[in-house]
């Protein structure tokens, strides 16, 4: 058995204090890091957008359907609120710190990801429509038809599962 399998949720809390600040300071600065990569993230979100625009895509969701409202914040510059930091240049202290993370890089990164796998999910259901263990997980990104349900011939190749799976197939909720 996998250690995740047979966990709930994730302990983190737990232990944040007994890891030595040096481990800590150098965790904060990777959460950071990814912040480089997330032009070539936005650029692979849309290539894949576009590729399935031209490949005749209808009602995808968008980049925005995936980002919070921003009424829904329920903080703002004048009531953010802030931690004692454990010395004094500690950016815990600072409302913009806790704005500029909780308002825009968090809600922002997540949205990017997860839009993006919501993307890629389409473009699995549509060119393979054939199960494994984890395509259940793909239900968010349902499609009216595979490319293999596009043609009667194709249709007869496919084992009973995959050709009446209501995530590539709308017929599949009949």
């Amino acid at each position: 058995m996998k250690a995740c399998e047979s966990c709930s949720r994730v302990e983190i809390g737990k232990n944040h204090q007994k890891v030595p600040v040096v481990q800590r300071a150098i965790g904060m600065v990777m959460v950071y890091l990814p912040i480089a990569t997330l032009p070539f993230v936005f650029a692979s979100a849309y290539m894949t957008y576009w590729h399935l625009l031209l490949i005749g895509a209808k009602n995808l969701k968008t980049y925005s359907d995936f980002l919070p409202d921003r009424a829904s914040h329920r903080y703002t510059l004048k009531n953010q609120i802030t931690m004692e930091g454990s010395f004094k240049a500690s950016t815990s202290q600072s409302k913009l710190f806790w704005i500029l993370n909780c308002t825009w890089y968090c809600p922002y990164s997540v949205a990017l990801f997860e839009w993006h796998a919501y993307m890629v999910k389409i473009v699995e259901n549509w060119w393979c429509p054939f199960g494994h263990d984890k395509k259940e997980g793909y239900s968010n990104a349902k499609i009216d038809k595979s490319f293999w349900h596009i043609y009667p011939e194709d249709i007869a190749k496919l084992e009973p599962e995959d050709r009446d799976n209501p995530i590539w197939n709308e017929d599949g909720d009949k």
